[in-house]
């Protein structure tokens, strides 16, 4: 089961073995499902070697590649790593592991869960046939029995408290809640010094991001962890939680294996888990190694159901408690989280604003390269090139600024139609069909509609525009 020691069973029986063997060769490999893990191994191994000359790096995703090629080219002991970032490494023609001699897969069935299955049968392509494979696994559901049967060999099988049950020093408890009003009554727990330290679990990223932003506007220092921060903040934040500067962690079920917080006081199941062995795995970040600690459950009444199959798995009722002096009638302050189909539809709103705006810049873009007038621009231009605009009524004249500083009138045309001229041209340019300027539709020939150009604008200091 879940703080059992798994980590020591396997690490400390490879290290026993290549202690006394020639360096040069990396020898184990340890497969596991998240990076976070991965870490914790390493940390692990670090602490059981610290007096050998044996060396070990951790190949995970979220950090540069270039310590992890160093690692294989120098061809340290025992590599810990997470599926993706090992497959992108074996293309390269330095991932070589040749001389591999142990694998182990720890947290299997969660690797099941999180779809590595194939790309471990990947990554056995680039291993020797002949090597000694371990399969480590808290819970042994049917495909993951049937996994260890395809690539174990005859395997010898240890089977410690296959039920797998919460540690005996976890003080289990369930706490009736209207959904809204969840992170409420976790400000209050905490607020009350109910709870000093607390990891809290939620069903997903997004709602871990808002319970933290709600925690940190009322005061209590919290910090979360989940698949869409970098490694680099996941690192900081279960740091700094480990080092008591974060009150709360607030994360997803990519901290519930292998995430090792010493006298960690409490875990709190914000959103009841699906399945009761995410639940087992939470609740086992507590307790551990003979400790004491307490895993309390908010539970809504739509949740009902995920908590019965959970008591049926750990084989009683869990004990229901109810906070004195908490107004479970009290209105919600605000939605913790924005139901998927609202943030979907916002999404689509946005998306089409943005191509409705799109269209409409290149229709005007279509419409000036057409021919049309092209919009006016208010740059500052050297002296006597200024244009002055003045607004005109129908049949009014207006006055155009000559070049020379002067300014041109204009009389209005028949038909309250006024002439347009550019800044600085000397003479009114001739208009198609006018009076003694005869257009196409008066049988003018080529040359004469050559006259009939629409006037060259002026761009910066008075030069004409092509």
């Amino acid at each position: 089961m879940t703080g059992s020691g798994k980590t020591a069973a396997f690490l400390l029986p490879i290290l026993h073995k290549l202690i006394d063997r020639p360096r040069g060769a990396t020898r184990a490999l340890v497969l596991t499902p998240t990076r976070e893990l991965a870490a914790q191994i390493l940390e692990d191994l670090n602490d059981m070697a610290v007096h050998t000359p044996l060396t070990a790096a951790a190949v995970i995703g979220g950090v540069g590649m270039g310590p992890q090629e160093h690692a294989f080219r120098s061809a340290v002991d025992v590599i810990i790593g997470t599926p993706g970032r090992l497959l992108d490494h074996f293309r390269a023609p330095y991932a070589k592991l040749a001389a591999l001699e142990y694998l182990v897969l720890d947290e299997a069935d969660r690797m099941l869960d999180m779809g590595f299955i194939p790309d471990i049968r990947r990554i056995l392509r680039h291993l020797p046939a002949r090597r000694q494979t371990l399969c480590f696994s808290a819970t042994m559901p049917p495909p993951i029995a049937a996994l260890t049967r395809e690539m174990l060999r005859d395997p010898a099988r240890i089977n410690l408290e296959r039920q797998s049950a919460p540690a005996v020093g976890i003080t289990q408890a369930v706490y009736p809640v209207p959904r809204e009003l969840k992170s409420a009554l976790l400000l209050t727990l905490l607020q009350r010094g109910e709870m000093q330290d607390a990891l809290v679990f939620t069903r997903t990223k997004h709602r871990a991001n808002r319970l933290a932003e709600h925690l940190v506007r009322n005061g209590i220092k919290a910090e979360r962890i989940h698949g869409n921060r970098s490694q680099s903040q996941r690192t900081a934040a279960l740091a700094g939680f480990k080092a008591g500067v974060h009150r709360v962690l607030v994360a997803t079920d990519i901290a519930a294996r292998g995430i090792d917080v010493e006298a960690l006081g409490h875990v709190v199941n914000f959103d009841v888990p699906a399945a009761p062995e995410d639940y087992i795995h939470r609740v086992g970040r507590t307790a551990r190694a003979e400790l004491t600690g307490s895993a309390f459950t908010f539970v809504s009444p739509d949740e009902e159901g995920d908590l019965r199959g959970i008591e049926k798995a750990v084989g009683k009722r869990l004990p229901r408690v109810i906070v004195p002096d908490f107004d479970y009638n009290a209105r919600p302050q605000g939605r913790l989280e924005v139901p998927l189909a609202e943030r979907v539809a916002g999404f689509r709103a946005k998306k089409a604003e943005d191509r409705a705006r799109a269209k409409a810049r290149a229709e005007r873009h279509a419409g000036h390269a057409g021919g049309g007038h092209p919009p006016r621009h208010h740059s500052a231009r050297p002296p006597g090139h200024s244009q002055q605009h003045a607004p005109r009524a129908a049949g009014g004249s207006h006055h155009t600024p000559r070049a020379g500083g002067g300014s041109q009138h204009h009389a209005p045309r028949p038909g309250g139609h006024s002439q347009h001229h550019a800044a600085g041209s000397a003479e009114p340019a001739p208009q198609s069909g006018s009076p003694g300027h005869p257009g196409p539709g008066n049988g003018s020939g080529a040359g004469q509609r050559d006259q009939h150009r629409r006037p060259r604008r002026l761009g910066r200091w008075g030069r004409p525009v092509r």
